[in-house]
């Protein structure tokens, strides 16, 4: 009798599986799971489920799948996700699924090749070249197969939609899956906006839609037992309100709206302070102690009316705020016997000490492979014992300023010395336009690769300390314990 009802209720199926797990089903799982079942008896066979992110929409599409195998085991279904790992993830789950589920163990096959990682086979009465599931990068070559149900899960993601180009080539491969699905297939779509015009707004009129925003209109979270008000709240404050209203409240976000407003910042005009106490030294701003900094260089070499070269210092406090302390442009005299790349390392090598700083990171895409070894060779001149980290972007340099700096400027948690105020970075963030190519940037550039760098934290042991050279960061410093084990 339960595999009867089963057969026709997903909440049933997923209702076992969450008691055999020793774990409850949430109201936001009733709903998704009541609508697939829906699903299952419409005749228009275009779905789309939107959901906030960690609302378990992965996990809940996989339990689908094990449920659909169960109602019909002739079924083929091909798991497309924005790579292949991500879809491997999703047909791995299915097989663990169909292992444990009290309703599903009969459809593990005899033979074990039939059961891999990103393609399985079930006990069926139908001989089929295809596998009952499979999974597929969105760009994995596919032709020739064919699929009764197609699951796309998160295809639209930042590495394949953070330009209009790679949209319009996330919209072709999609178009392509037409041709691998059969006349009466279906076609899911689940994920979250991620771009001002995202893919998902393509279906509006011809699919069955359900959203499920992290908040309803009244403020009222969605799964309150996992995100209440609290969580929530701190969720906004650490994304930053453009990513918040993309993955949780799905709203697309407009980009050509964002803005950096200066008025955010906090100034001030304290020093720089280094001093011995208790044994160690300790670097504070305004009276606020300072445990880690992150320096970053976003060279440029090129004559004086391409890119800056711009170098900048940020240290973060015990509280998690930034201080924007130093923010210099380097220079260089095409007399000056020196090369250029010599110069600028010169100047480093200064601002560093000046700020006690034993790191610098290097953006080195373009010319800029060779910079840290001669960096290097200025340091070692120069007897500065700073560590050189080489980074490459990757990552849309628009989607970079936005993402680092919307959160932290709504946080309130930048400060800015009075000195970077008058500098070129205000006006750059006054000028600066999300759907602008060519903005002057620099600043920007550098400041929010500071920004996210990883903290660097002082080694155990380095060269011996001098006058000007100080180990300001806690944990830095060496104990010494007398133990008496006598009995």
């Amino acid at each position: 009798m339960t595999n009867m009802i089963a057969t026709q209720s997903f909440e049933l199926f997923l209702s076992l599986w969450n008691l055999q797990q020793h774990q409850s089903t949430p109201a936001v799982h009733q709903q998704i799971a009541h609508w697939l079942t829906q699903n299952k008896r419409r005749q228009h066979k275009r779905f789309v489920l939107l959901a906030f992110r960690g609302c378990g929409k992965s996990t809940l599409i996989g339990l689908y799948c094990a449920w659909r195998l169960f109602t019909d085991p002739n079924l083929r279904i091909l798991v497309v996700a924005a790579d292949q790992m991500l879809a491997t993830k999703m047909v791995r789950m299915v097989r663990k699924i169909i292992e444990k589920h009290p309703l599903t163990k009969t459809l593990r096959p005899l033979k074990t090749e039939q059961w891999a990682a990103d393609r399985l086979t079930v006990q069926r009465p139908l001989v089929n070249r295809d596998p009952s599931i499979m999974a597929a990068g969105i760009k994995s070559n596919i032709t020739g197969m064919r699929a009764d149900m197609i699951i796309c899960d998160d295809v639209e993601v930042p590495k394949t939609s953070d330009s209009a180009d790679k949209r319009a080539q996330l919209r072709q491969h999609l178009k392509e899956l037409d041709f691998i699905l059969t006349p009466q297939g279906e076609i899911l779509y689940i994920g979250t906006p991620h771009a001002q015009d995202s893919i998902y707004s393509d279906y509006t009129r011809d699919h069955h839609k359900l959203e499920i925003p992290l908040e309803d209109q009244n403020g009222h979270s969605a799964w309150p037992e996992r995100f209440p008000p609290e969580r929530i709240a701190r969720i906004r404050k650490q994304v930053g309100p453009l990513h918040f209203a993309s993955q949780m409240l799905l709203q697309p976000v407009q980009i050509t709206k964002a803005r950096l407003e200066p008025q955010l910042l906090r100034p001030y005009d304290a020093p720089l302070v280094l001093r011995e106490a208790g044994g160690e030294s300790i670097l504070t701003i305004n009276g606020e102690r300072m445990v880690s900094c992150a320096c970053w260089w976003d060279p440029a070499l090129g004559n004086t009316h391409g890119d800056s070269s711009v170098i900048v210092c940020v240290y973060t406090d015990t509280k998690g705020h930034y201080w924007l302390h130093g923010l210099h442009y380097l220079h260089h005299d095409p007399n000056h016997p020196d090369d250029n790349a010599t110069q600028q390392g010169k100047q480093i090598v200064q601002f560093l000490r000046l700020h006690h700083a034993l790191h610098v990171h290097v953006e080195i895409n373009g010319l800029g492979q060779f910079l840290p070894a001669l960096l290097a060779q200025v340091f070692s001149k120069e007897k500065w014992p700073a560590r050189i980290i080489p980074v490459t972007a990757r990552q849309n340099k628009t989607q970079r300023i936005l993402q680092t700096l919307d959160p932290i400027l709504a946080a309130r948690a930048l400060h800015v010395h009075e000195t970077v105020m008058h500098s070129p970075l205000i006006g750059e963030m006054q000028d600066f336009n999300p759907s602008r190519g060519t903005n002057q940037d620099d600043a920007l550039d550098a400041l929010c690769g500071a920004l996210a760098a990883q903290p660097v934290r002082l080694p155990r042991v380095i060269v011996p300390l001098s006058s000007t050279l100080k180990h300001w960061q806690p944990h830095a410093r060496t104990f010494h314990a007398t133990a008496d084990f006598t009995l």
